[in-house]
């Protein structure tokens, strides 16, 4: 299985220069996030990938789409592999507006507000991932999987911390991670 943490957003830009929360709720890509997915898209498009499961957070699902494109596969979109609720950029977007903004995907599983309403401990994170991990190692064709999430499920899933538009294989069947480290 493949873990893509989604393209720079336009949180992660001000962030990671300030170290401050820009408010900026359910933000997009910025020009060097789309750059990062169209990379991503390609890398992958010799792979034999069946299935892309995909965060419902715009900066997620624009990540997704150049190899969903590409490899000519629909999105599965699920809450479960979402972003650790911790900042505003954690606040999504209402299943209506993520079908005005996005006409061709489907949300069968999403409620209008898929979203915690208040933070996540880092316990109910290791959690989601741990039930994942599961879920995915009960499918026979997991090795065919691309998923496209954020750093602190992937943080939860792997025990390991990747970039902005950063690949990283996983066995779902391997034993999950000793100890997740969250930095502060």
């Amino acid at each position: 299985m493949i873990l893509l943490r989604h393209g720079q957003s336009e949180f992660n830009l001000h962030f990671s220069a300030t170290r401050r929360d820009p408010g900026i709720p359910d933000p997009k890509l910025t020009p060097l996030g789309h750059q990062q997915a169209e990379e991503a898209a390609e890398a992958l498009a010799g792979r034999d990938i069946r299935r892309i499961v995909v965060s419902p957070y715009t900066r997620a699902l624009q990540t997704a789409l150049p190899a969903a494109r590409r490899l000519g596969l629909p999105l599965t979109v699920t809450p479960t592999v979402r972003e650790r609720y911790a900042f505003v950029c954690d606040v999504g977007t209402a299943v209506s507006e993520l079908r005005l903004s996005f006409p061709d995907l489907d949300f069968p599983a999403l409620d209008e507000i898929w979203w915690p309403a208040v933070e996540e401990p880092a316990d109910q994170v290791e959690a989601r991932a741990a039930l994942f991990r599961a879920e995915m190692a009960a499918l026979d064709d997991w090795q065919h999987t691309l998923v496209v999430s954020h750093w602190g499920f992937i943080l939860a899933l792997t025990g390991q911390s990747v970039m902005n538009g950063q690949m990283i294989e996983l066995d779902p069947t391997a034993p999950g991670p000793d100890r997740i480290v969250w930095r502060a």
